[in-house]
């Protein structure tokens, strides 16, 4: 499963890397023939995303690694070190340079040449970034499931989905900030419009960069699951016969599929060490059922009999007859 997850976002960086690519030479051949700063900053747009793919590619090639003695629960987190360089990189080279070409439009305004170049530009622009962001929803939505669109949006651990997505929708909003900004300035001959369209595509590339590192810093710092879902993990383990009392699950991802889940669980008293055994394999059975993501689960398991002697009571000498702990640790590993 995991590794058709994987595939997916795969084809999806593919998809968004050649679309960029095409779209990139496309709006700097038009800048160039138009002079327009709103079509300059959408090629660095291009560029910038370009660039992303490949690095976002690269994470998922290191985070691939086989864990090592350095590294007991693999590489995964480069992944999410990768993701903020991407942001840094959105930020910086396509946000600041897209204001800085606005702002240098708005203090030199000029009318823009060949207009229908431009407008052709926009429309094969549209196209291919449309099919590109209409193929990460569909594999988004595929491997979603149940879940809703925005919940597993907001859940998402794979950098390598929730980026084009945010990118893509980025680059389509774009391109009509651009479009707007040439019909308005063609029509009411307006030049500065063009470099107010250039800011707007920088504040929009700065908004998109703010969510990836925001994204990328929760999950390098150790982001564990959802509410949702640590209150599902205890109902599953509660319903294991014997389970007296969960305590507060802990969570931490390594990876996009590589979770990290500890606890401690209370059994009845009078269960026997055998007893024991076979209700953390059944726990930890349903819950990788249920969650194959959580590849790594600590128990502690705790039992505590004690009975009080009622004739020493009453002579004062009351004391416990009988007490046992026992803790189990076990790693399962998918």
């Amino acid at each position: 499963m995991h590794e058709d997850l994987k595939n997916s976002n795969t084809r999806v960086l593919h998809s968004a890397i050649i679309a960029n690519v095409a779209i990139f030479i496309a709006k700097l051949l038009a800048a160039a023939f138009t002079g327009s700063a709103a079509m300059l900053s959408e090629a660095i747009h291009s560029l910038v995303d370009t660039g992303n793919g490949g690095l976002l590619l690269l994470g998922q090639k290191l985070s691939a690694r086989i864990p090592d003695e350095s590294h007991p629960f693999g590489y995964g987190k480069e992944l999410y070190l990768w993701t903020m360089v991407v942001a840094l990189a959105v930020f910086a080279l396509g946000g600041c340079a897209s204001l800085f070409e606005g702002i240098s439009r708005i203090a030199r305004p000029h009318p823009l040449e060949h207009v229908v170049t431009t407008y052709a530009v926009l429309a094969c622009s549209l196209l291919f970034e449309g099919y590109s962001l209409l193929v990460a929803i569909r594999e988004f939505r595929r491997n979603l499931g149940s879940t809703s669109f925005f919940r597993g949006l907001r859940c998402s651990k794979d950098p390598a989905a929730f980026t084009v997505l945010f990118e893509d929708s980025a680059a389509v909003l774009g391109i009509f900030a651009a479009f707007t900004a040439t019909v308005a300035n063609q029509r009411f001959g307006l030049p500065w419009l063009d470099g107010l369209a250039s800011i707007l595509i920088g504040i929009l590339l700065m908004s998109v960069a703010c969510l990836l590192g925001a994204k990328a810093k929760a999950l390098l710092i150790g982001e564990g699951v959802d509410t949702e879902t640590l209150r599902d993990i205890c109902l599953i383990s509660e319903a294991v016969s014997g389970v007296e009392r969960i305590g507060y699950p802990f969570t931490t991802y390594f990876g996009p599929y590589n979770a990290l889940l500890t606890m401690t669980v209370q059994f009845r008293q009078g269960f026997s060490s055998s007893q024991i055994e076979r209700a953390v394999d059944q726990i930890e059975e349903r819950l990788q059922q249920r969650y194959p993501q959580i590849r790594h689960i600590y128990l502690e398991v705790d039992t505590v009999q004690q009975t009080i002697d009622l004739s020493k009571e009453e002579q004062g000498e009351a004391r416990p007859t009988k007490e046992v702990s026992a803790v189990f640790e076990d790693v399962a590993e998918s």
